[in-house]
């Protein structure tokens, strides 16, 4: 070995033709390159197919049981210890992991990053060069409307996966840096979303020979951790495109956790895509995150907000989390703040906005204190399990 690492790239979509033509496209422009695959569709029977292929064809096929009923457990486990044979083999220039379609690729990306064979950590022979999702902006705005499950699709990852596809397609969009289009999708609505879900990705057109260079342009595991990390991402900006909005919501006094309980059915089905961070009256020292699309909502703990935490206790958080706070200081409130971002087509920016003010404590509400606040109804209780709307 010659101290060459194998460039690594990962490629996500829920859309299996769009997802199957970036892989095709990245193999057919690359030099030696070699496809690693896992196949969930028998993942309710605790099976995974496995398949790796290169120019002259599949050359390494296996059913192997599912680890821990875990789509990423059989990645650690099966996956890793090919792609480190291949990687010491050097007869490859490149290897693309392809996902299966409902899989995640920020945890698949985690385990490639951190993995270790026989404990030999996998980065010492592989470099992730890039992560790119496939998708279908023509399908988007009417597949993040709907709250179909994957399971119902085929495209669950384990027996016990019961996030939507909406969900899944969300997040897809929102990790990967690269974003692969079909070179004749013209639906000027869906791109708009696409653009809005994640401004800063990079939107290829598949066919037209710029896939591999961007997909190739290296990927900061950290640097994507934060950016999809609910305590600190940045949320997409206010705007309007092609009919497509985005109101971002910034508040600093707290939410009635009860009126904005009976407010979700409202509030959940009003855009394609909703998250951010909030804060609820009666827990007044947790971060909550507000991760909602396709009409369901997730709510989960993101640990405390730091004016709960002595100043000693800072250091245990990230410089980047501490920065934030510092930055956006309230006298009264710390760095509690209610920040929530919608996007949709057709968004009524002015009905969400004045349902959310009506969610806020009173001013009679807000002079009760502390006290008065943890006394008020605990109406998120049963999301906080955390369970789907």
């Amino acid at each position: 070995m010659d101290g060459t690492r194998l460039p690594v790239v990962v490629v996500a979509g829920l859309h299996q033709d769009e997802r199957r033509a970036a892989v095709q496209e990245l193999t057919a422009t690359a030099v030696d390159a070699v496809v690693l695959r896992h196949d969930l569709r028998d993942a309710s029977r605790g099976l995974v197919h496995r398949e790796l292929r290169d120019a002259g064809g599949a050359f390494d096929t296996a059913t192997v049981p599912l680890v821990n009923d875990c789509g990423c457990c059989a990645l650690r486990e099966d996956l890793l210890p090919r792609l480190l044979e291949i990687a010491d083999g050097g007869r490859y220039g490149l290897a693309v992991v392809e996902l299966w379609g409902g899989s995640d690729p920020h945890p698949a990306v985690e385990v490639l990053a951190g993995g270790e064979v026989d404990g030999r950590l996998l980065a010492e022979a592989i470099e992730l060069a890039g992560v790119v999702t496939a998708v279908d902006p023509d399908r988007l705005i009417a597949e993040l409307s709907v709250p179909d499950d994957l399971l119902e699709h085929g495209e669950h990852t384990a027996a016990r996966d019961d996030r939507t596809r909406a969900e899944a397609l969300a997040h897809q969009v929102e990790y990967a840096t690269t974003l692969a289009v079909p070179c004749a999708a013209a639906h000027a609505p869906g791109l708009a979303l696409l653009r809005r879900l994640h401004p800063t990705a990079r939107v290829v057109r598949l066919g037209t020979g710029a896939l591999t260079r961007a997909a190739l342009g290296g990927f900061d595991v950290a640097a994507a951790r934060d950016r999809v990390n609910p305590a600190i991402a940045l949320l997409p900006q206010e705007g309007d495109e092609a009919g497509v909005a985005t109101l971002v919501w910034e508040r600093r006094r707290p939410l009635h956790p009860e009126r904005l309980h009976r407010a979700l059915e409202l509030l959940v089905p009003a855009a394609q895509r909703s998250r951010g961070r909030f804060w609820l009256a009666n827990r007044p020292d947790l971060m909550l995150a507000w991760d909602a699309a396709g009409a369901n909502l997730a709510v989960e703990e993101c640990g405390p907000w730091l004016s709960a935490l002595p100043d000693a206790a800072w250091d245990l958080y990230p410089p980047a989390r501490r920065a934030a706070a510092a930055l956006d200081w309230h006298p009264l409130h710390g760095d509690r703040v209610q920040q929530l971002s919608f996007t949709a087509e057709g968004l009524d920016v002015d009905g969400i906005t004045e349902l959310l003010d009506s969610c806020l404590l009173t001013d009679a509400e807000l002079a009760a204190g502390e006290p008065g606040w943890k006394a008020l109804p605990d109406a998120f209780q049963d999301l906080l399990d955390p369970v789907h709307l």
